[in-house]
């Protein structure tokens, strides 16, 4: 047999085997992601519940307001300036959505994705998490984030 046509075919197979890999990481992903999914979105209302509650409890005053509507959406009202944020779950397509008015016009609102990750060697060896322009996350950041810019103020400390 050629060297060349030897070389040439186990390319092929290298090839062909990784594009199967990565369909089958791809589909094992989503599916851990739309069956997780639930459980990451109460993790987002309950982390935004919480900081409105310690935010509350830090001024000594209503400055947030937090209610979850019939369609299981989050309102964040803040008295103060009279602004909400609103934070939507989309499950079919695994997003979620934080629309704050407190934001300057110019800036996006902050969508974040739900997907599955492998975290070892194994297959089976997955988990979820949220990721913003394909970098991971820290929810709880982000929402202390979002808070201070629905209260008037920059969204980090100087």
């Amino acid at each position: 047999m050629d060297e060349i046509t030897k070389q040439s075919a186990q390319e092929y197979l290298a090839a062909k085997l990784t594009e199967e890999e990565q369909k089958y990481e791809t589909e094992q992903n989503l599916a851990l992601a739309t069956a997780r999914s639930p459980v990451v979105w109460k993790h987002v209302k309950d982390t935004i519940f919480d900081r409105c509650r310690e935010w509350n409890a830090i001024t000594q005053e209503e400055t947030l307001t937090c209610k979850e509507t019939a369609l299981g959406d989050l309102r964040v009202w803040c008295a103060a300036r009279s602004k909400q944020m609103t934070v939507h779950y989309d499950s079919r397509k695994l997003l979620i959505t934080m629309k704050n008015a407190g934001r300057l016009e110019h800036e996006k609102d902050v969508i974040l994705h739900i997907e599955g990750y492998r975290t070892g060697m194994d297959r089976a060896n997955r988990d979820v998490h949220l990721v913003r322009n394909e970098l991971p996350v820290n929810i709880d950041l982000l929402i202390v984030g979002e808070l201070r810019v629905l209260t008037g103020m920059n969204r980090q400390r100087k």
